[in-house]
C-alpha cells in the first residue's frame, strides 16, 4: 500500500479517537438515531447518548435541558433531513448543536452510518 495512503488512514483514526475524547470527557450530551448506533459509542465509552428511535422527535427536543449537543445522525439522505429538523428545533430553543464530529465523517470518511463506527474503525 502507499505509504502516504497510510498516515492519512491513521489520521482519519487519531481525529476520530480524537473527537471521541473530548465527547467523554466535557461529557456532552450525544443524540443519536437508534440503539445501534449507542451501542456503536458506548465500545468507545461514550456513556451520555439519547436515542430518538419510536420517540417523537419534538418529545426529544423538549427533554434536552443541556445547551450544548452533540448530534450524531447518520450521513445518508434521510439523516441530512433529521439533521436539519433537529438542528432548527434545538436552535429555536438555544441549544448550540455541535456538529464538528459529524461533518469530519462526513467530509473525511465513507461511514455514512454511525452503528457502523465501531467496525470502521477496527479495518482502519
Amino acid at each position: 500500500m502507499f505509504c502516504g495512503f497510510r498516515v492519512g488512514m491513521k489520521d482519519v483514526y487519531d481525529e476520530i479517537m480524537g473527537f471521541l475524547k473530548r465527547i467523554k470527557e466535557e461529557d456532552k450530551l450525544v443524540i443519536v438515531e437508534g440503539v445501534n448506533d449507542k451501542r456503536a459509542l458506548a465500545s468507545f465509552g461514550v456513556k451520555r447518548v439519547k436515542t430518538l428511535s419510536r420517540r417523537a422527535l419534538y418529545k426529544v427536543v423538549e427533554e434536552v435541558r443541556d445547551k450544548d449537543v452533540v448530534l450524531l445522525v447518520d450521513l445518508d439522505r434521510a439523516g441530512k433531513k433529521l439533521y436539519a429538523y433537529l438542528n432548527s428545533e434545538f436552535s429555536q430553543r438555544g441549544v448550540r448543536v455541535d456538529n464538528k464530529f459529524r461533518e469530519f465523517l462526513f467530509r473525511k470518511t465513507k461511514l455514512r452510518q454511525i452503528e457502523g463506527l465501531k467496525r470502521y474503525m477496527e479495518r482502519l
